[in-house]
């Protein structure tokens, strides 16, 4: 007795999900309440070959509903701005060096409240994402993906050891 041949959407909808691009390279690592402020969570993406891309966790209150981003400032000072990091080279000269406390950006909702997302990871600044200036809603619509705020290079010594206080857990 012959049987059916499956329908082309079946046989989709049998197959498992194909992990998304994050999942399948990066490692997730949580940062929570940064400098005591509650609910304010970071998410750090480390790659294999130890880049790591600053983004902010699911429960930072910039993502949760009813928030409006106004506008997104890396100018932290009169003096300094992420901005005006260039790196070149083999060696990523003129990349500014940063501490885990270091502040990487101000970001300013419609309803007066202003976040400081800080870079969390010791290390090298090699590029910030300049398509959130022009677009902020994208930092909400694409945390992970294309709204990330900063990429950095740890010390290859220190590579091992930044995820030290950080968990792998999305219950932050």
């Amino acid at each position: 007795m012959a049987t059916e041949p499956e329908t082309p959407v079946a046989a989709l909808a049998a197959e498992p999900a194909v992990p998304s691009l994050v999942d399948r390279y990066f490692t997730r690592w949580y940062k929570a309440d940064v400098k005591g402020k509650p609910c304010e969570d970071h998410c750090i993406l480390q790659h294999s070959n130890r880049i790591c891309v600053i983004t902010l966790a699911g429960s930072h209150p910039v993502l949760q509903s009813g928030k409006a981003i106004k506008s997104i400032s890396y100018q932290i000072s009169t003096n300094c701005s992420r901005l005006q990091n260039k790196v070149s080279g083999k060696f990523k000269r003129g990349a500014q060096i940063l501490t885990e406390l270091a502040p990487l950006c101000k970001i300013y909702c419609s309803d007066g409240e202003e976040y400081t997302i800080y870079i969390c990871v010791r290390g090298r600044l090699m590029v910030v994402n300049e398509n959130i200036l022009h677009k902020p809603s994208i930092l909400q619509e694409k945390p992970s993906t294309e709204g990330y705020t900063a990429v950095v290079l740890p010390k290859f010594e220190e590579s091992k050891s930044i995820t030290e206080g950080f968990t792998d857990t999305k219950t932050v």
